[in-house]
């Protein structure tokens, strides 16, 4: 029988149930058969180790990456297979040429603008073209809210007009029409963060009826952050939408040790009859762009306009008083500690030497206020520069992965000096570090929060599990070596103990090599038939 075989591995299905050993045969991009005594034209001998489904990334920032470095070693490396871009409201489709330009200079920070590449798509099913010509692993995308806001509304913190909501309702319909899964917020970033509970039902219920579902970074995961999860739950019973709460966790210390608040919220509403899941990065740390901690009235308008504001003396001090003294909305109305503030990536050369050390550092080497450097930083970069936020954690984040409807994400920035090692590490510290060297969850059990309950909340009938008829995405990993080895100082290192990850038959990695072999290419939607 033709095909590649691999012979005795302890298979873990996704489905949570025991492993098992078996022989499993994949052809023509699908499993055709598990069984024992199986041959084929290739038999890899997988004699203790585990087979798995391929892991899907339901919280990740590749949206250019995966098109300007199309070998993509971070995610093939640990074994993922399929990835969910468009998250936390801004990317990159449906856009129109001047929306594009201001995106390109306020996500720089997160995807980089790369030069010379070839931005030749507008709308949602162009990008998703763009993407089935040549990709590594397989991607779905949500639809950006922000953006969406951006085209409809600007940048103005106002309600919506009518018929500037129509507008938003019909690049919904269209967004999920050509491919879309779903729809992403980002309420503590602009123009997002500007939308109104109501705005958020009346776009959520246009989702619902395209079968879609609502993934927001809602708008705190500080002080209120409690509220801001009761918000989305409120927003998906009133939509009918189903909800998928993102990079999931109680940040800050005025969280700390406060995870089983947040989940009982989410089992009275499961009780209930609500349809939520999560995600969670098993790091302590966040990233995300620097100018993200700035208040939202200070954003008002636009890059150009914010740009204006942060050169402006006594602007400034208003900035800093939010910042420092208040609490900013979008600092998660949590007084800034700039020792928490790590930049770790920057635009100019002139500024590399602030990468790896936090704002109040920097500051004090030069002998400045922590604010008026971050100031001139972010004028300097044109708000381009990135950071890390030591604001986690560790008993939250173990409460919080341990929850059934938990899944993985790595919400991982591919771009930048030092960006943050989840990027490259997060599906291997799952395995390693959280089930093999603390026992926080069982390989099963956590095996399926990675694959099956993902691939169950994307309404995927294919994938998600090892099973006969199943497109053939595959991980072959030691579970005794398994780990991840990238770190915050050196953060672009493939983890140990994957020697084989299979996109839809394909080998990626194979024994340990990487092959660069492009197979994967979009998952659309198929609304519900009226």
């Amino acid at each position: 029988m033709p095909g590649l075989v691999f012979r005795d591995a302890t298979v873990v299905d996704g489905t949570g149930a025991a492993g098992y050993r078996a022989d499993v045969r994949v052809r023509d991009g699908r499993i055709a058969e598990i069984g024992s005594g199986l041959g084929g034209d290739r038999v890899v001998d997988a004699a203790g180790l585990v087979l798995a489904p391929g892991f899907i990334d339901m919280h990740a920032h590749s949206d250019l990456q995966i098109l300007a470095e199309p070998d993509h070693l971070a995610k093939v490396s640990q074994g993922v297979t399929l990835e969910v871009l468009g998250q936390d409201g801004l990317s990159y489709a449906p856009v129109d040429d001047a929306t594009l330009e201001a995106l390109r200079g306020q996500l720089a920070g997160w995807n980089d603008d790369p030069p010379g590449f070839a931005w030749d798509w507008r709308g949602v099913g162009e990008y998703l073209d763009r993407l089935d010509r040549g990709i590594a692993c397989n991607a779905a995308y949500l639809l950006p809210q922000g953006t969406i806001r951006m085209l409809a509304v600007g940048w103005s913190d106002r309600p919506a007009t009518e018929a500037e909501l129509d507008r938003m309702r019909t690049l919904v319909a269209t967004g999920l029409a050509e491919g879309a899964l779903g729809m992403s917020s980002g309420l503590t970033y602009t123009p997002g963060m500007y939308a109104s509970t109501s705005e958020l039902v009346a776009l959520c219920e246009v989702v619902a009826a395209g079968g879609g579902y609502y993934s927001p970074h809602h708008r705190s995961y500080g002080a209120g952050a409690l509220e801001a999860y009761a918000e989305m739950v409120e927003v998906s019973r009133r939509s009918g939408c189903p909800l998928h709460l993102a990079h999931a966790t109680m940040n800050f210390p005025v969280n700390t040790g406060r995870a089983g608040e947040l989940l009982a919220l989410l089992d009275d509403a499961l009780a209930a009859g609500a349809d939520i899941s999560l995600d969670t990065y098993p790091y302590l740390p966040g990233a995300t762009y620097l100018s993200a901690l700035l208040p939202s009235w200070a954003t008002d308008g636009g890059p150009d306009r914010t740009l204006a504001r942060l050169s402006d003396v006594d602007t400034r001090e208003r900035i800093r008083v939010d910042l420092e003294e208040r609490g900013s909305d979008g600092c998660h109305g949590v007084p800034v500690d700039w020792a928490s503030i790590e930049i770790n990536g920057v635009r100019l050369a002139a500024n590399a030497h602030l990468v790896g050390h936090s704002v109040a550092e920097s500051a004090r080497r030069a002998d400045r206020p922590p604010a008026e450097l971050y100031f001139d930083v972010l004028v300097a970069e044109r708000l381009g520069t990135s950071c890390l936020m030591h604001v986690g954690d560790e008993d939250n984040v173990r409460a919080i992965m341990r929850h059934p409807a938990h899944t993985g994400g790595s919400d991982g920035l591919l771009v930048g000096d030092r960006p943050h090692p989840r990027a490259w590490g997060t599906f291997p510290r799952y395995l390693g570090h959280y089930v093999r060297d603390l026992g926080v969850l069982g390989l099963e059990e956590c095996v399926a929060h990675l694959t099956g309950r993902a691939a169950r909340r994307l309404r995927l009938t294919d994938r998600g599990l090892v099973r006969a008829g199943y497109a053939a995405d595959l991980v072959l990993f030691d579970p005794a070596t398994v780990a991840d080895t990238a770190t915050f100082d050196n953060p672009r290192l493939p983890p140990a103990g994957i020697p084989y990850v299979l996109v839809n038959g394909v080998p990626l990695i194979d024994d340990g090599r990487h092959t660069g072999a492009l197979a994967g290419h979009s998952i659309r939607n198929h609304p519900r038939k009226a």
